[in-house]
């Protein structure tokens, strides 16, 4: 715009020149030089507008470069991650069919799987899930469920020709076998329980072992709602009620430390025999005597040698100086069956059933 203003200011000039002599000349010639002028300072400004332009331009593609290169990183980032997610699956893969072979390479058809077992609470689970069919023979303390097939194989004194006889591809214990892989026998180990967390998870154990997973898990839930009924119904007492648990008529018990305690520690009972054992010397199993008793007077008498000692409410009344407890006055002595106390299999149940009837139903202990 400021050149063609400049060159209509020459014009004019000249024209006023051409009438006006030399000094329009004059006028002429310098108007030439601020059209001149004009028209360098236009051609500057165009090319500084030129230049801003390229600059604008040049920095419009060095954004476009930079977003390119971070969709670049981006993208490459993406794939990394996709690798990385491809190995940890295909790694993952791997060690599933590693962990598939290797059992199938040990037990080919969980069906046909061969089983000794040496443990009377792995032999009642095992049946209880669904796999009694698979147990080939069971040790002579295994005589229950009817249909197990007791042997007077033993895990205290272990013959392992008469194991190896049965052609086992496991053999159950609760504690560890020395000799077993010799022979390519499996040992399953299930050690006993501490609390009912541990019985869920053998349940489950064997039922891997087995392949009986459902029957397992239905066991599991059964046993979960009886207890949880159980233990539900039982009153709430401002005072602990107290009891003594006899194991055998020489007045062995257990303390709060051993699995049978815990049971009864379920119901907020408490164990008169626990100081008999303070130092642990005893593993939770101490002898007690008729004057700890009389001293104690437990509220309740739990009886599990009824089997073992042929033991009753009548044969502990009848003992001399136990008509000075309470428990025997008033009645509050319970018969249990000794093999399912003694088990933390699925009659853990009837166990704790018994004692929370028992412990609803407790009339007061009477004062002398």
């Amino acid at each position: 715009m400021k050149f063609r203003f400049a060159a209509c200011l020459f014009v004019l000039l000249a024209l006023i020149a051409a009438s006006c002599g030399s000094e329009a000349a004059s006028i002429t010639e310098a108007a030439g030089e601020a059209a001149d002028a004009a028209t360098d300072a236009s051609g500057d400004e165009e090319d500084e507008e030129a230049m801003a332009d390229e600059e604008e331009a040049m920095e419009d593609e060095e954004a476009m470069a930079d977003d390119e290169e971070a969709m670049e990183d981006e993208e490459a980032m993406a794939d990394d991650e996709e690798a990385m997610a491809d190995e940890e699956e295909e790694a993952m893969a791997d060690e599933e069919e590693v962990m598939e072979d290797e059992e199938q390479a040990t037990f080919p058809n969980q069906n046909e799987l061969r089983i000794v077992s040496l443990s009377p609470t792995s032999t009642e689970m095992l049946f209880a899930i669904g796999a009694g069919d698979q147990v080939v023979a069971a040790d002579a303390f295994s005589n229950y469920p009817a249909e197990a097939p007791t042997t007077d194989l033993s895990a205290f004194d272990l013959n392992l020709e008469a194991v190896a006889g049965f052609e086992p591809d496991v053999v159950i214990s609760s504690s560890p076998i020395e000799g077993l892989d010799e022979l390519g026998i499996e040992n399953f180990v299930a050690p006993a329980a501490t609390n009912i967390d541990d019985i869920y998870v053998q349940i489950e154990e064997l039922g891997d072992l087995t392949g009986n997973i459902t029957g397992a898990a239905l066991l599991i839930v059964e046993m979960q709602d009886d207890i949880d009924d159980a233990l539900d119904a039982i009153p709430e007492r401002e005072i602990a009620l107290s009891y003594y648990h006899e194991l055998d008529n020489t007045l062995f018990s257990v303390t709060s430390s051993t699995f049978i305690g815990y049971v009864y520690s379920l119901f907020g009972l408490e164990n008169i025999a626990d100081p008999a054992d303070e130092d642990g010397s005893a593993f939770g199993f101490p002898q007690l005597n008729e004057e700890f008793l009389i001293t104690a007077d437990p509220d309740i008498i739990f009886l599990a040698d009824t089997l073992c000692c042929d033991q009753t409410a009548e044969t502990v009344s009848a003992r001399p100086g136990w008509d000075q407890l309470g428990a025997v006055r008033d009645g509050n002595i319970v018969e249990l069956n000794d093999d399912i106390v003694s088990r933390w299999g699925p009659r853990i149940v009837d166990f704790i059933e018994i004692v929370g009837e028992a412990v609803t139903e407790l009339e007061p202990v009477s004062t002398p």
